[in-house]
């Protein structure tokens, strides 16, 4: 073949052809319906991996009961880890939290929709006690605490864990951030309100139930927590008016260190 003959052109790009990728699918709203507040329509990022694009029942279930006992929220530092859309820190906001922070993996996509749902469904001085971040568990806190107020700066009260358990290579990295940012108990405290680790979930994979279960195991065993059962609703029933009213679980174990873990099935 000579030089300036007409040959085929048989660059990569025409032998490794790739379909046209889908465009990325638009946001989407879900509308979390309350009682003693507005209703708060939450905005979810389109497609993503991290399952940020769902408003689980679990995030519902969280604004329920956090709407239904603010007192776990009231004059207090709560931090929410995998955020998602970030209602049950929204709702913490709402009821009158010191201080939240909202953190998901540090992508834009996600720390933006964050800052959207919390403009748009928050009052200016609810704003004001919210902050977000992006995170990756297990790695170093400094900037989460650095966000808490001089008067807190110990640690939060309340972390808010909302369907995370079914990721299990992240338990240990979940334990971690949360045993570095809880607060230690001190004399000035609610006596009634213990700093706490909030658990709620669902078993999304119902074959692999044990293995999300595997997450109390480890905080009592290698954290030395209480695991306190705060429910174990008929998932019928659980966003009845009467959520509160289901039977408690029975397991209690002696504390040991400064904090309590609660769980409850989301449903």
């Amino acid at each position: 073949m000579q030089d300036g003959e007409d040959s085929e052109d048989l660059s990569l790009g025409d032998v490794f052809t790739e379909p046209p990728r889908p465009p990325t699918p638009p946001p989407t709203f879900a509308t979390c319906t309350r009682n003693a507040f507005p209703d708060l329509k939450i905005r979810l990022v389109g497609s993503h991996p991290l399952w940020a694009h769902h408003l689980w029942n679990a995030a519902l279930a969280f604004a329920s009961y956090i709407d239904s006992n603010p007192e776990i929220a009231r004059n207090r530092c709560v931090l929410e880890l995998g955020a998602g859309g970030g209602l049950p820190g929204l709702v913490a906001a709402q009821n009158g939290a010191k201080k939240v922070v909202l953190t998901d993996y540090p992508e834009a996509v996600l720390i933006d929709n964050l800052e959207f749902n919390a403009r748009q469904n928050l009052s200016p001085d609810e704003q004001d006690h919210v902050e977000t971040q992006g995170y990756i568990w297990g790695h170093a806190v400094d900037n989460i605490m650095r966000a808490l107020p001089k008067d807190a700066s110990t640690g939060f009260h309340l972390i808010i864990l909302s369907d995370l358990i079914f990721n299990h290579s992240q338990h240990d990295a979940l334990l971690k951030s949360c045993d570095m940012c809880l607060t230690s108990r001190s004399a000035s405290d609610d006596a009634s309100i213990a700093p706490c680790v909030l658990v709620f979930y669902s078993h999304h994979r119902p074959h692999l139930a044990d293995r999300d279960l595997d997450f109390f195991r480890k905080a009592q065993g290698d954290s030395n927590a209480q695991i306190s059962g705060l429910l174990d609703p008929h998932i019928d029933g659980l966003f009845s008016d009467g959520l509160m009213l289901h039977s408690p679980c029975s397991r209690k174990i002696q504390a040991k260190r400064k904090f309590v873990l609660q769980c409850m099935v989301g449903g």
